[in-house]
């Protein structure tokens, strides 16, 4: 929906109006995300799959439904029933070839195939399972390509099933050789962002996808329109990973406000930078002033000048609260993009003139790690439940 209208394209796959008029080579950038047919449609490169169909009949049914192509819409009979073992070892093994197949097909039509964007959850069966099953493959197949991960992490509170830190835990362990770059998204934290910083009573889920989507939207500005940072997937690796196993940077977003406390800020360059390194907006429950960071990149959209960042960050490197380890030098990467970020219609988030998306590798991620292991370790001493995955191999 925001890519869409980001880059102009109607729900049905055509062009807006408004930009067939526009200079035809400032709309080259759809080409990152979509392709175009022999009848002027687009089409968006991407597979949806899932080894049950509720949810993808929903996309078959929704709004968007003659924007996909069908064949990119994948769902086996059925699901993994919240099981790791299920999802990579038995049932997934038998989805796996079809949406190889799909991968082959929409990578043969790109011209310069860069990688990967991979998103799925931790907690279920099917995004940890058949999740780590694919990227496995992908790696094999796709040797030198990137390979970037959007995850849902499972949340202390929302949480939908008992076995969630033992797929967690599965999954983390077998990614952790072939994913190049793991962004982890905690749904309690964007839950809390939408509580406190929107107003929203009772946040639904497609109240914490939107805020997931211009996360992703920033991270992905520049490859889609022209910018000077992170053009393209593989530098995100060299900008953002010290060691091939650290590589699950914090997101952090600003501004996230909503329309009625928009007229009482200011949202200057400097407003915006600062706020970005409260844990308040990071879309991770943890705290990023107790951890030491290992590497920062800074991503602005919209009206942004290059000597205010330069004046920002002067600043940034003073504050106390922001400790670079001892080994790496504290360097800030900058990405200035000069497309406005994009709000939906009916979105509870104002429509801003300029945001900021931070990158950083920072110790606190062990907080959430932590966590997990806990609840693991918790249940394993019993050995609740292992037998279903043992039974699944």
């Amino acid at each position: 929906e925001l890519y869409c209208l980001e880059h102009g394209i109607n729900p049905d796959g055509t062009m807006s109006d408004q930009t067939i008029n526009t200079n035809p080579l400032d709309n080259d950038a759809f080409n990152t995300f979509f392709y175009e047919t022999s009848n002027k449609k687009y089409v968006p490169r991407a597979i949806f799959a899932d080894l049950e169909s509720g949810v993808i009949d929903e996309v078959r049914q929704g709004s968007y439904r003659q924007l996909f192509h069908p064949d990119q819409l994948i769902s086996g009979k059925e699901d993994a029933a919240n099981n790791y073992a299920r999802g990579h070892y038995t049932v997934g093994k038998e989805f796996l070839e079809p949406v190889l197949e799909k991968v082959r097909k929409l990578s043969d039509n790109c011209e310069s195939l860069q990688g990967f964007l991979l998103f799925s959850s931790f907690g279920g069966g099917t995004g940890s399972g058949f999740g780590s099953l694919l990227l496995e493959k992908i790696a094999t197949e796709f040797g030198k390509k990137s390979k970037l991960e959007f995850s849902i992490y499972p949340s202390p509170e929302l949480s939908s099933s008992v076995v969630e830190p033992y797929n967690s835990v599965l999954v983390t362990h077998s990614t952790l050789e072939h994913s190049d770059c793991s962004f982890i998204v905690d749904n309690q934290a964007i839950f809390d962002i939408c509580k406190t910083k929107l107003n929203i009573d009772r946040p639904s889920y497609s109240d914490l996808n939107r805020i997931i989507a211009q996360a992703v939207s920033s991270i992905t500005t520049s490859l889609r329109f022209s910018g000077s940072l992170n053009v393209d997937l593989a530098e995100f690796q060299t900008n953002l990973v010290p060691f091939p196993r650290i590589h699950y940077p914090l997101i952090s977003l600003a501004p996230i406000i909503s329309e009625s406390k928009k007229s009482h800020e200011t949202l200057s360059v400097t407003d915006i930078t600062n706020s970005c390194f409260e844990p308040g907006q990071v879309l991770v429950k943890c705290d990023p002033r107790k951890g030491k960071y290992m590497a920062c990149a800074l991503l602005y959209r919209g009206d942004v000048a290059p000597n205010d960042t330069n004046k920002v960050i002067s600043t940034l490197k003073t504050k106390s609260s922001i400790q670079f380890v001892d080994w790496s030098p504290c360097g800030f990467k900058v990405g200035i993009s000069h497309q406005p970020p994009t709000t939906v219609s009916g979105d509870h988030q104002a429509k801003v003139s300029r945001s900021v998306c931070l990158l950083s590798n920072n110790t606190a991620i062990a907080e959430a790690w932590n966590r997990l292991d806990y609840n693991f370790d918790l249940m394993y001493a019993k050995r609740a439940f292992v037998h279903w995955y043992v039974g699944e191999g």
